[in-house]
């Protein structure tokens, strides 16, 4: 049985990246959930693969279902379309679109197929993170107890903040000075 390893990219940056490995008799429905599941997604949305080559262009469509738009050739359904069978090339590329909404892509490309698994891995699994994923709805990231300390901590509060610095000598504040403090512009120059 061959262990086919695929690295998907984010297509807005391909330094962030999940090596994922199937067998080659899952099918694609199977390597749709793993890449979900390695980006932290859920899977609440339409999405499809297309066949690639070299280029990143599209061909057939392996799709969850057939949706409502116009085809040139009717896909492929992912649950019924083992990986293998559309594996044409050592370096089989594939594009993945999730989402139709927000059109997250993700470039697919295959890059080593071992002839036996490792029985201690179950299959598909991704096996390696590069990179912080995208947030699928959201910001990501620090944005959970670590930012509201760091809010804290350097009161980064909305309202403490005025263009990024605070309002303290800044001359609006002038009306709120005590007026013997002030010195006029002549009396400083006199100094010198």
């Amino acid at each position: 049985m061959a262990i086919l390893k695929f690295r998907a990219y984010w297509e807005d940056d391909d330094s962030i990246y999940r090596d994922v490995v199937i067998k080659h008799t899952q099918t694609f429905f199977d390597l749709h959930l793993a890449i979900l599941k390695s980006f932290e997604f859920d899977s609440q949305h339409k999405a499809t693969f297309y066949r690639s080559n070299d280029q990143w262009q599209r061909g057939r469509e392996i799709s969850i279902e057939v949706y409502d738009k116009v085809y040139i050739v009717d896909p492929l359904i992912m649950g019924d379309t083992t990986i293998g069978s559309e594996i044409k090339d050592p370096n089989q590329k594939f594009i993945y679109e999730y989402d139709f909404n927000k059109y997250w892509h993700f470039m697919v490309e295959l890059i080593n197929v071992d002839k036996e698994g490792n029985k201690k891995l179950e299959y598909p699994t991704c096996i390696r993170k590069e990179g912080i994923a995208p947030s699928q709805y959201g910001t990501k990231g620090l944005v959970d107890s670590r930012l509201a300390e760091m809010e804290e901590k350097y009161d980064l509060q909305p309202d403490a903040l005025s263009d990024g610095f605070g309002t303290e000598g800044d001359p609006e504040d002038e009306s709120e000075a005590d007026p013997e403090e002030e010195i006029s512009s002549d009396e400083a120059n006199d100094g010198f």
